[in-house]
């Protein structure tokens, strides 16, 4: 999930392509968080320059970045919470030296019946939430979490998914997240999130539940519920990143 810079090449597109008076329209077919996912994208994007000025920056790609792992329920007001005010905020500066794996399921049940195969705390409509993202999750891989974040962030969680899907996944089609819903997949997907859930060690008691390289503290909980920006910077073993230090970050801006 991991994208490329997307605040540093928003603000060098606007710095570049000032002078008009007028917002730039895109010229591209895809949203900015793609624009430096590769090369191609790059140079159809017209953002080749910035995009190679951001990967300059990054920190040393052979230090293992800090892995972070949220159980949670997708109807859960202080997992919404943590999703808007601690998760996205944080990756949006730290993605380079952080990677995040979702797990919505949080304190569901699985059951025996066919018809009704799982119960949520907070009803049908949080089961079904679960499996969208869930199926959001694994359709839409780099893009998941900007869609996870609009969809929680919203005033109605459910009737944000196909908005939030357009806007940050324009390639997917919402019939491929509806057709995950009705079909074998969407169960499939809820059945590993359950399974990943139970295996936890020691068992979660709460969501949100948060994992740092495969291992949960309290320490690190209460931390990330107050900090997490400054809980990713402490476990990063590498050279701290300039978001982490404070550091200016000296790039080529051209001014029009």
């Amino acid at each position: 999930m991991k994208l490329s810079g997307l605040l540093a090449v928003l603000l060098l597109l606007c710095a570049d392509r000032r002078g008009s008076g007028s917002h730039p329209k895109p010229s591209c077919r895809y949203p900015p968080s793609q624009w430096c996912r590769s090369l191609k994208i790059a140079i159809e994007c017209k953002v080749q320059k910035q995009c190679m000025e951001v990967n300059a920056t990054r920190p040393n790609q052979s230090v293992p970045p800090v892995v972070l792992t949220l159980y949670y329920e997708s109807l859960c007001p202080a997992c919404r919470v943590f999703i808007s005010q601690q998760l996205f905020p944080t990756w949006t500066m730290l993605q380079d030296i952080m990677t995040i794996t979702l797990v919505p399921y949080g304190n569901a049940k699985e059951l025996s019946s066919a018809n009704f195969p799982f119960a949520c705390q907070h009803g049908e409509p949080e089961c079904r939430g679960n499996m969208i993202e869930a199926c959001i999750i694994s359709l839409t891989g780099h893009s998941a979490l900007q869609i996870i974040y609009c969809m929680e962030s919203a005033a109605d969680v459910l009737k944000a998914a196909q908005t939030c899907l357009q806007l940050y996944a324009p390639s997917v089609p919402w019939a491929s997240v509806d057709s995950c819903l009705k079909g074998r997949l969407g169960h499939q997907l809820m059945h590993a999130n359950a399974a990943m859930t139970r295996a936890l060690n020691p068992a979660h008691t709460h969501v949100p539940w948060v994992t740092f390289n495969g291992e949960y503290t309290e320490e690190n909980e209460d931390k990330a519920m107050s900090s997490l920006f400054q809980l990713v910077c402490q476990l990063y073993k590498g050279v701290k990143p300039p978001a982490c230090t404070g550091a200016p970050v000296k790039l080529n801006r051209g001014f029009c």
